[in-house]
């Protein structure tokens, strides 16, 4: 389970609105903000937009993903891959092209996955639901 500023897209100010809200972890946003009432209670707790809120539910699902961390996270998000749906119909060859040629010009990690790995991504995904219900 990831800090809440570990999921991508969330900065330091609006990560610290969350934890004032109670939510700490990744696995409690996407307990808030599962639903679209959910989304509007705590954009009213935080001030913060229940679009945002939204995106950072489905950043927040690739972090379920079996061997994907913080780092593999934001770099699927930079490559394109906004949700679990999305990595699910990825081919896993074009992908890790992507992101390939994607981090030579922007470094979101050090160490590159391999094309195992993103296939693994995307089976896994596979066998998740989306924690967005509404």
């Amino acid at each position: 389970m990831a800090r809440i500023d570990q999921v991508a897209g969330i900065d330091h100010r609006q990560a610290t609105r969350l934890r004032k809200a109670g939510v700490r972890t990744s696995k409690a946003l996407t307990v808030f903000a599962a639903t679209r009432r959910g989304r509007t209670q705590l954009a009213k707790e935080t001030g913060l937009s229940p679009q945002d809120l939204q995106v950072w539910v489905h950043h927040a699902d690739l972090l379920r993903v079996k061997g994907v961390g913080a780092e593999y996270a934001s770099l699927l998000v930079e490559a394109g891959v906004d949700t679990l749906r999305d990595l699910r119909r990825r081919n896993p060859t074009a992908l890790l092209a992507k992101i390939i040629s994607m981090n030579g010009s922007q470094r979101v990690v050090d160490r590159l996955p391999t094309e195992s790995m993103v296939v693994g991504w995307i089976a896994a995904a596979g066998e998740l639901e989306p924690s967005i219900n509404a």
